[in-house]
Order: structure tokens, then sequence, then C-alpha cells
């Protein structure tokens, strides 16, 4: 049978990492969940690439004209003991989309499968998030690399956080429209 073929785009830089003092971990047994809002700018991600040429000009070439900009909560989903995020959930307001981060060995490449999420297919991304997280976390997590997860995923524990999770999530989400008023 032949592999089958990845979807989205794929790139050799990492996301930008989650800021760890906005996050808000929970725990569910074999990995962890994080709740960031995130406002990404053009001048967060040059000063996070620049320190590399090759990544810098990968950002360059694959970035819309000004720069990507963008703002709400993202899920992340790490292995507890390796720290590695395998999975990212991006609920922005303008490009909704998701991420595979390949698990690389050092001095490997870096994959970041990134895939536009289709608000008009699947409604609000949020709950589709949560109920993929809740639902096809065994099937997503192989294809991050994280297959070794799997058999040791608690869904009593992996329930738990994401019901905490969505809570997290939804209010930041109320708060950052309120302040913008839509």
């Amino acid at each position: 049978m032949a592999e089958p073929r990845p979807v989205g785009k794929v790139y050799a830089i990492a996301p930008q990492p989650p800021d760890e003092a906005s996050t808000r971990w929970i725990p569910a047994g074999v990995v962890t969940l994080g709740v960031e809002y995130r406002d990404v700018d053009p001048e967060d991600l040059e000063a996070l690439y620049g320190h590399d040429p090759a990544q810098l000009a990968e950002l360059h070439a694959t970035s819309p004209d000004g720069g990507f900009a963008d703002e709400g909560v993202s899920l992340h989903l790490r292995g507890t003991d390796d720290g590695h995020e395998y999975l990212r959930f991006d609920v922005f307001d303008g490009e909704p989309h998701y991420h595979y981060v390949h698990r690389t060995g050092p001095g490997e490449p870096v994959v970041n499968q990134v895939i536009d999420f289709d608000v008009a297919a699947h409604g609000e991304m949020l709950p589709w998030a949560l109920a993929c997280l809740r639902h096809r976390l065994p099937e997503m997590l192989p294809i991050a690399g994280g297959g070794h997860l799997v058999p040791d995923l608690d869904p009593v524990l992996l329930d738990a956080a994401l019901t905490e999770a969505g809570a997290l999530a939804g209010a930041a989400q109320r708060a950052a429209r309120a302040r913008s008023g839509s």
C-alpha cells in the first residue's frame, strides 16, 4: 500500500513556540494541553527566524505581502515527558489552521505541516479542534511522530483536560472579541 499523500503545506521551519508566560498548561497523562491567546505579527516572526538565513528566507518566501499577522486561540498538544509539541490548532480570526509538528532528531530538518481550516465546510474551528483532540488523537499523533504516546493515552484524563481547555479557550475568544467590539 502506498504512503498517503501529505496534506497542507510543509515548511522546514518550526512554528513560533508557545509563549510560556501566556500559556496555561493542563496535564493529561502522557500528553499536556496548552491554551494560549496569540497575536502574531511580522516583527515577532522576523526576530524568531532572523538568526538563521535559510529559515528567514523561507519565512519571506512563504509569507503574504506585508508578513503574516493574525490572532486567536492556539491549542498546543505536547508530550508530557519529552516536551515536544506534536499538534497545534491555531483558531485564528483571519487564517485558521492546524499543524502537525513532526518530531525529528538532532541535526535533522524540522517538518512543520500546516493545514488550512475550511470554516465553510467545518463551521467554527474551536469546537472542531476540541472534537479532533477528543476523538481523533490516536489517528493524528502518529502523523506527527507521536505514535509512541498512543498506547498510553488516558481517555478520562484527556477528557477532563479538554473540558478545561475548552472553557479557557472560549473565555479567551470572548474576551478578545469584547475588546475588539466584534
